[in-house]
This record gives structure tokens, sequence and C-alpha cells, in this order.
């Protein structure tokens, strides 16, 4: 099946274009030196043999991907599983997910749904800011990843939201491909994780029929990650002091590359996926009432939210994290002595990492404690709304 040509410039490659794509990757020099960086005792000859006998999307995840991530999962983290008992692995699904890191969120999923036997993995909606180098733009349309342009004028990003829509449409309903998107653009810096309305506008748009209607199209399913250590949690302390010193402050051209650098290699700790409930049946109860669609909209923001709130998994450093910025000890049965030393250590050399003028170590001992308390209050706020 061929993609139809108003696609072209944001899908995935397809398999009769992977040979040409290939050359071109093992021939770049920077290509050639992440090869190496990442395979060491590998040859480049093996190397190519290799992406040449991939023959589609999915076979080259095989290949590299899934063995890379085993293996990051082996030296950085005590583990990594998924509970998808609420869904099907025989169906297609809009994984709309909380975002802590920008490579890993979406390569876990995919690692993570060929251990459960679906059909296929996803193919991952990316910000064009990420794709500044050719080569990478190049890996990551092999790597079954479609493309959000981002800061267009009003009128362009209306039209690229309604392209992009009517993309991902296409792939669920008729490639019979899972999607990853975020439920926000960009991380959640402080791990307040909060649905952006803007996101189902953009994804009711792509097919006929009512905004309602054209998302359940999508079959929406909200999933919940949660990582024991986020191993950029001093970067993004430093980016909220960086922005409070300076309003004006943007990130310079290589804060994202140092960001997924320190995300893939850094220690992770457990690391859990919680697949809830198709939102499906929430939308069919939404269908008789008479709501304006922004107000609709925002209700189904709700929903997705409690159902990720809801699932995640919490450790030891959560409940740590939310007494010490209450100063009180109330979930003190959650975790040991030997734990909150431990997380107290973990801390301290998280804020010494951070180099900045005027570095503040109150403000980012107080941002990391947030990131990791945020968890455990949207989770326990989920549960009182049952």
């Amino acid at each position: 099946m061929h993609t139809p040509s108003e696609f072209d410039d944001i899908r995935p490659f397809e398999p009769d274009e992977l040979p040409a794509v290939y050359e071109r990757l093992l021939v770049n020099p920077q290509f050639q030196a992440v090869v190496h960086f990442l395979y060491p005792k590998i040859p480049m000859e093996v190397v190519a043999r290799r992406m040449r006998r991939c023959k589609t999307n999915m076979e080259f995840q095989l290949a590299f991907g899934y063995p890379f991530l085993k293996n990051l999962i082996r030296r950085a983290s005590k583990g990594c599983d998924m509970d998808t008992s609420e869904i099907d692995n025989t169906n297609c699904y809009t994984f709309m997910s909380n975002h802590r890191d920008i490579v890993l969120d979406s390569a876990f999923l995919d690692m993570l749904l060929i251990d459960k036997e679906f059909l296929t993995t996803c193919e991952i909606a990316i910000g064009d800011n990420l794709l500044s180098l050719p080569w990478v733009l190049d890996i990551v349309r092999v790597n079954k990843s479609f493309i959000v342009k981002r800061g267009l004028m009003a009128r362009e990003r209306l039209e690229s939201s309604i392209k992009l829509s009517r993309y991902m449409h296409y792939a669920i309903n008729e490639k019979n491909e899972n999607l990853w998107i975020a439920q926000r653009e960009g991380r959640s810096k402080d791990s307040d994780d909060r649905t952006q309305k803007a996101i189902l506008k953009m994804l009711s748009l792509g097919s006929e029929g009512t905004p309602l209607e054209n998302l359940m199209k999508l079959r929406i399913v909200p999933l919940s990650i949660s990582y024991e250590f986020d191993p950029c949690d001093f970067l993004k302390a430093a980016e909220f002091q960086a922005k409070r010193d300076d309003p004006n402050w943007t990130k310079g051209p290589m804060d994202d590359i140092i960001s997924m650098q320190t995300g893939i290699i850094g220690y992770k700790g457990h690391i859990h996926y919680h697949a809830a409930a198709c939102i499906n049946d929430y939308l069919e109860q939404l269908k008789d009432k008479e709501i304006p669609t922004g107000q609709m909209l925002e209700q189904i923001c709700e929903h997705i939210d409690r159902q990720i709130h809801r699932n995640y998994r919490l450790y030891p450093n959560n409940f740590i994290a939310w007494d010490e910025l209450t100063n009180s000890q109330t979930h003190a049965d959650k975790y040991t002595a030997e734990e909150k030393r431990e997380f107290d250590t973990y801390l301290q050399s998280r804020v010494a990492k951070v180099n900045i003028p005027n570095k503040d170590e109150a403000f980012l001992r107080e941002r990391i404690l947030t990131m990791y308390a945020n968890p455990a209050i949207n989770h326990a706020k989920a549960h009182q709304k049952e």
C-alpha cells in the first residue's frame, strides 16, 4: 500500500524507499560516528549488511532498535514492564501518554508492544524542532516516525494540523498502524501531566464526521509512563531557574541534544508503562449530550488525565518528595529511613550537577522535589474522584 502523496513530507519512509535511505546514511560521517559509539565492536561493513537486509521499517526496528533497547534496559535500569490488561493486542490504538524522555518514551513503547505480541509497533509523532540534521530526519523516518511541524504562522499551523490529523486517521484505519503521541507539546518539566485541548482539537479534524466521531476512529488509549528516576531532572530544574531569572530565555541549539543523550544513557531505576482502556466507551456516553465542542474537549482531556494519573506506578521517591515539599511525614509508611537517606543523597548530587550562573540551590532542590512529588499528588487526586 502506497500512502497518498499529500503526506510525502511528513510520513515515515515506505519499504521501497529504504535502500536509498540506507545508502545515504551509511556514507554520512555523523551517522557513522553514532553507529561506532552504539556498536563499538561491530565493523561498519557488518552494520551495512544488516541494514540492507531489512526490507521493512519494522525489520529495521527488530534488527537494531529492539536489541539496543534491551541492552539499555539491562545497563541503565532495574527493568521495564507494561500492563496491557485493559486493551487487546490484536487491535491498533493511538497511545496518548505523559512525556518524560524525548527519545525513550516512544522507543520503550515499541519494545514493549513487541514483547506483548502486538501486530505492529507504533508510528511516532515527533516535532521537526528536533530534526535539524538531515541524517537525523532520515533515521527517524526509517524508524516509523511522522513529522509534526512547529513554529508556523496561524494559517499555516491550521493547514498543517489538518494534514497531520488526516495522516494519523489514515495510518490507523488504512495502514493498521498503532500511533504514539504525547498528551502535550513538549515534556512536562514538573511532571504535572495535563492533556492539551489543542492536541485533541487537532486529532478531531482529520476525518469526515463530528469531532466526537473522529476521536472515536482513533481509538485513543491513555498511557501512563513511570520512571523511578528521571536522568534529565537536573537539566529540567536548571531550565526552570533560567526561565525564572530571564523571562526571555530560550533553549540553545544543543540543549535538546544534551537532553536526548542524558535521557538515553542516564540511570532510570524501575520503568513501568500502563495502558488504560480505550476511551471510546467514555466518548459514547457523551454522544447524546448537547455540549459545546470546546467544553466537550475539556471534559475528554480531564478523563484522559484521570486515567494517566490513576495508573502511575509510584516509587518511594515520589512519597519522600511529597513529604519533603510539605515538611511532613504523612506518607512515611510508603518508604524506609534508608530509602529517604538514599533519595536525599541522590537529590543533593543532582543539584550539584547543575552548572548555571547565580545557581540557586534551594530553588533547584524545590523544583526537583516537585517533579518527583507531582505523580503521587495527582495519583491520589485521581483515586479520590472515583
